[in-house]
């Protein structure tokens, strides 16, 4: 009932956001009835349903050809939702000011700055005009009065065709007013076909079009940039961390930590090779996977991961699971990494050179009995040794301080991935980005080599942490 409710939820807010979307992009910026319109509104309809098929083909199994067909505009399409719908609100302040602005520059109406008698500027009339040599009706606020129709005449006046005058013709009449020579005098030339059939846009139009123009491109360059830091593949940074346990032997030994690389539907083989170059690159003592590997089974993804086993590092490589395998078959990912080599620490420990090195499940393991066991892992070690833990999500950190840990390695977090995303990824993360401590115990948590969803990144860059141990005895 509760998943139910909070679909119904998110269903009308993504209807909400894309009626908004139309509604600036498309239904204040062209006409009705028009070709742009029609694209406009199709478009509003055929792309949150590639996102919506995009986010559930995996979860009902859908053959795997299609998810990657959906995948690509799917996912992309989310992201320019967002930074598209973060561009109008900004925009929702500026369209005032311009508005303002233009009325401004062109004057109000009846000024001198206006040009033109009802004060819209020249391009952008504000309100429909009279026809040229309409007739205004008599006691109208319009109507123009006799001495005001003189005036005009003698400023304008008409060459009449010359004619003797009589003796008899009167020079005013009180009873028979004069022909409206004046009338003559004030039209204008006849407009063309072109000029009374495509009038300038309306300052309202005008605004909403370049406020509406400046907004997709401001998202859409956004979402571009996003997309190529992923593709580009993750970056190196490196990290010292001192251990007051760690001997001196064991002083300078390099791990190198990735986590979140999702290769799925959009990040495949290719994505994977990627990571394993650059952590070789590093020349590391030991690779850690800290989870969520894969967005999908091994009989869709095994041949993706097959360059994992090119890994290199003198101490070997080792795994832990996160959430997202026990969404693709956690079980048959750990036989698979176990193939290409890498070492998976299922609630497990093991020694090396000067320290311990422990792994555990990951929480969501917990629905099919298979989650974290910190007394497995790290309940009968020496206390005098130092203790490295691989646990995917940080906030198990508590659990860490309570069974001694000296160092916590995570991921999970992605940095937040999508900006302002790192402020909702702080509030169920105690750490989302970088080096913390919580008691005698630090905490270190990886922005991940890849992307889930959207294969767009902004404010949190993909990386490879390089974490070199500090003795402090050195």
């Amino acid at each position: 009932m509760v998943f139910a409710l909070v679909g119904l939820v998110v269903l009308a807010l993504l209807g909400a956001v894309h009626r908004y979307l139309w509604r600036r992009f498309v239904g204040d910026t062209t006409a009705p009835g028009s070709a742009l319109r029609r694209a406009g509104t199709v478009a509003a309809f055929v792309l949150p349903l590639l996102s919506v098929g995009a986010m559930t083909s995996g979860r009902v199994g859908a053959p795997f050809w299609l998810q990657q067909v959906l995948a690509w505009p799917g996912f992309l399409w989310l992201a320019c939702l967002l930074y598209l719908t973060l561009a109008l609100l900004v925009g929702e302040v500026v369209r005032p000011l311009l508005l303002r602005g233009l009325a401004r520059r062109d004057g109000r109406p009846g000024t001198a700055e206006s040009g033109t008698a009802s004060g819209a500027p020249a391009g952008l009339p504000d309100e429909p005009r009279p026809l040229a040599g309409e007739l205004v009706p008599s006691g109208s606020a319009g109507a123009p009065t006799r001495s005001e129709a003189v005036t005009r005449t003698a400023a304008n006046p008409v060459t009449e065709p010359e004619t003797e005058p009589t003796a008899t013709a009167p020079a005013a009449s009180a009873e028979a007013p004069a022909p409206a020579p004046a009338a003559v005098a004030e039209a204008p030339a006849p407009a063309t076909d072109s000029q009374a059939q495509a009038p300038g846009p309306s300052r309202r139009l005008f605004v909403s079009r370049v406020v509406g123009g400046a907004a997709a491109a401001a998202g859409l360059a956004t979402v571009g940039y996003g997309t190529y830091g992923v593709l580009r593949g993750p970056s190196v940074r490196r990290v010292s961390v001192p251990l007051a346990k760690l001997p001196r032997s064991a002083h300078g030994f390099r791990i190198a930590v990735v986590s979140d690389i999702h290769i799925g539907p959009i990040l495949g083989r290719a994505h994977t090779r990627r990571i394993v170059d650059t952590i070789n690159a590093t020349s590391p003592d030991l690779v850690a996977v800290v989870g969520d590997l894969v967005d999908g089974s091994v009989a869709d993804l095994g041949s993706a991961a097959e360059p994992l086993a090119a890994l290199r590092a003198r101490h070997g490589s080792y795994f832990v699971t996160g959430n997202h395998e026990y969404f693709s078959g956690a079980e048959q990912w750990v036989d698979h990494v176990r193939e290409l080599g890498l070492i998976p620490l299922e609630n497990a420990r093991v020694e090396i050179g000067g320290f311990d090195l422990a792994g555990v499940n990951d929480i969501a393991g917990e629905t099919e009995g298979q989650g974290p066991d910190f007394g497995r892992a790290l309940g009968d070690r020496d206390r005098g040794r130092a203790a490295v833990l691989l646990a995917h999500q940080p906030v198990v950190i508590h659990d860490a301080v309570e069974h001694g840990v000296d160092l916590q390695l995570s991921g999970h977090t992605h940095g937040g991935q999508l900006w302002p995303g790192n402020l909702l990824a702080g509030l169920a993360n105690p750490t989302v980005d970088g080096l913390e401590r919580y008691g005698d115990t630090q905490l270190f948590v990886s922005r991940g080599a890849g992307a889930w969803g959207p294969p767009v990144r902004v404010g949190a860059p993909s990386d490879i942490t390089v974490v070199e141990l500090a003795s402090r005895q050195a």
